[in-house]
């Protein structure tokens, strides 16, 4: 089964936070700048870590360079 979510991703932050907004989107507050994929790294590892799954079940479909990204889980 595969979900999507809808990121807005905060590069260069004091620390790596995940907050869940009202309207069912995700703010990610990430340590790692943008530069030569990093902070999609960081991301990534962060939200496998938290969520409790894979890093392979994470695919970024849209947003590679932008800070408004939509990933997909694949459970």
């Amino acid at each position: 089964m595969k979900k999507k979510y809808t990121l807005k991703v905060i590069p260069r932050s004091s620390k790596n936070l995940i907050t869940k907004q009202k309207d069912e989107s995700y703010t990610i507050r990430l340590m790692a700048a943008p530069v030569d994929g990093e902070a999609n790294k960081q991301l990534i590892a962060l939200l496998a870590k938290e969520w409790n799954i894979k890093k392979y079940q994470i695919s970024i479909i849209s947003g590679q360079n932008s800070h408004k990204k939509i990933i997909e889980i694949d459970t």
